[in-house]
């Protein structure tokens, strides 16, 4: 069930994850959703040749467990989503388990924002994504 907490009760340095594992049917719905076929996503024998030599998940479905962070857990439901600095760091790959975090770093009261540090890591600790976000949250 997804949280609500009221913006005067987050604070800087506050965190929330949420953790799961990309399987081929998330690619392929992605793709789906986005029309993003590149083969280097769902094409096994062109993924051989390429630079990772297999087939890679989409950068963006590391950013969709990071919007499932803020709209579920912190701030949680009725929090708009404004801003996201991202940078793509290492692939994610099939079968690999991420966890997406988000820690307050920044209020802004009169405005009711909040800036939170992005980040998303795979199941060996290492950084795949990291980034900003700003949420505006009554």
């Amino acid at each position: 069930m997804a949280r609500n907490i009221a913006y005067d009760d987050i604070h800087v340095g506050d965190r929330a994850s949420v953790s799961k594992t990309i399987s081929e049917h998330d690619v392929y719905a992605f793709a789906g959703v986005t029309g993003d076929f590149n083969p280097v996503h769902v094409n096994a024998e062109f993924a051989k040749n390429s630079l990772f030599k297999q087939r890679i998940a989409h950068g963006m479905i590391s950013a969709g467990l990071i919007s499932a962070v803020l709209g579920t857990e912190l701030p949680g439901i009725d929090t708009i989503y404004m801003n996201q600095e991202l940078s793509f760091l290492a692939p994610v790959l099939y079968g690999d388990t991420l966890t997406a975090t988000v820690e307050c770093i920044e209020k802004d009261d009169a405005k009711h924002r909040i800036v939170f540090r992005t980040t998303v890591t795979n199941q060996h600790d290492k950084l795949v994504t990291d980034g900003k976000a700003r949420v505006m949250k009554k």
